[in-house]
């Protein structure tokens, strides 16, 4: 049985699924990494130009905006059943894509995750703000009398669990996480330790967010997003002139397996999960420590995790959401970590092209990271025109590289000060 240093069994990924502001598969989004193409496009929310929210990560080819569930589409390719459609959320519709995707990607049959005692789902979502508004709206206008029988399980934060799991009769293990920013990495984290301890064979991680006015306005409030009203320039994480983040929709789902499960079905594993670590700051319910002690704390924890030294980390997938705050705090947790007078592994952040996807952001980045390896190339940080002094010593490059990453440390940071990271590997 194939087992690390430690003894623990081995994860793999084999199969990624992408519904993100840069692309819904994964050519398309390879193309968007390696040209630096941003998703993002000019919105208005309330027909209210006064708002102070003009640009957006957009997911392309779905209409999810209403309320009702038969006003949406999606693309024909695939199938969700009226009986799925009733009880979910906007982002429940991108999650069910990228986990078929995600399958397909893997070589199994969506069947094959019904019904076995070894296959886990693991969520990461905060429920949808605008199901919520919509249907306690309902109940205050009718002074209780009427509500809707789904409004419950289409609006919790628990709305992809519930869902999901009937939708493909999951039976090992279901469970969600509700961390804020670090929400899809601490789904990802959990889903290899079942793996690792034999609690389970495979898991599907998926990661989700809708981008509408509930969701994305309150953050407005507490003056995190950008008000820039140029696409180009709305998202430049560690560039001087940074002035908060700008929100973005999707989900991405990752198929993880026992790496001996994998190889008895053939299957091609494309990264393998190395180690993973989390720590809190202890400091603010909202920003993030400004030294960043918990990141460096959760990055250490995940290098010893993987039994990894910092020089032989090719390329670090920043949490950077382009805000003054945050990026400072984790440039200074990078160099608490990392000896800027030796070997230094190379930093982006894919938000540059993407935006902040909130409880998304972990998984999609790990799926991204997943990408750039088996494509052979360092995604760059094409916003980054004056870089903050506080980088001084990192290895910010602004153009793509033509270099595979063979070890990766991928960052993420939420609310209360989680801080998660996970070390991927290379396979082949």
């Amino acid at each position: 049985m194939p087992t690390d240093k430690n003894g623990r069994r081995r994860v793999v990924i084999s199969g990624v699924g992408f519904i993100t502001p840069i692309g819904n598969d994964w050519a398309g989004v390879a193309s968007s990494l390696r040209e630096g193409r941003h998703g993002f496009e000019r919105v208005e929310f309330f027909g209210n130009p006064n708002v102070p929210v003009k640009v957006a990560g957009t997911v392309k080819d779905f209409v999810v905006e209403s309320m009702n569930w038969r006003d949406w589409k999606w693309p024909a390719r695939y199938e969700i059943a009226r009986e799925t459609l009733r009880g979910l959320a906007p982002h429940g519709v991108y999650a069910i894509c990228a986990i078929d995707q995600a399958v397909e990607h893997a070589g199994l049959a969506r069947e094959t995750l019904a019904n076995d005692d070894a296959a886990g789902l693991y969520c990461a979502s905060a429920g949808s703000a605008m199901m919520l508004h919509g249907h306690l709206s309902q109940m205050d206008r009718t002074r209780g009398e009427r509500g809707n029988p789904m409004g419950v399980v289409s609006s919790i934060s628990g709305t992809l669990n519930f869902n999901l799991a009937a939708h493909y009769k999951i039976t090992g293990s279901v469970c969600g996480f509700v961390s804020a920013c670090a929400s899809g990495s601490h789904a990802l984290g959990y889903a290899c330790d079942d793996i690792r301890l034999g609690r389970l064979n495979r898991a599907v991680v998926v990661a989700g967010e809708e981008l509408n006015a509930e969701t994305l306005l309150p953050f407005a409030a507490m003056r995190a997003l950008s008000p820039q009203s140029d696409p180009n320039v709305a998202s430049r994480p560690f560039d001087t002139a940074r002035d908060g983040f700008v929100g973005a929709g999707g989900a991405v789902a990752l198929i993880l397996e026992d790496a001996e499960t994998a190889a008895a079905r053939g299957a091609r594993a494309l990264a393998e999960i190395a180690g993973w670590g989390q720590a809190a700051d202890g400091h603010s319910v909202a920003m993030s420590h400004p030294e960043g002690r918990g990141l460096a704390n959760a990055m250490k924890r995940a290098l010893s995790d993987a039994g990894a030294s910092t020089g032989e980390i090719d390329y670090i997938n920043a949490h950077g959401t382009s805000t003054p705050v945050g990026d400072r705090a984790e440039a200074l947790a990078i160099k608490t970590v990392f000896d800027t007078n030796k070997k230094q592994p190379r930093i982006s952040s894919t938000k540059a092209l993407t935006g902040h996807p909130l409880s998304l952001a972990g998984a999609m980045e790990t799926a991204f990271c997943v990408l750039a390896m088996n494509e052979g190339f360092i995604p760059g940080n094409p916003h980054l025109v004056n870089t903050d002094p506080v980088c001084e010593g990192l290895d910010l490059p602004r153009e793509t590289l033509n270099e595979r990453p063979r070890l990766v440390l991928n960052n993420s940071s939420g609310f209360g000060g989680s801080n998660v990271c996970h070390v991927l590997r290379a396979v082949g």
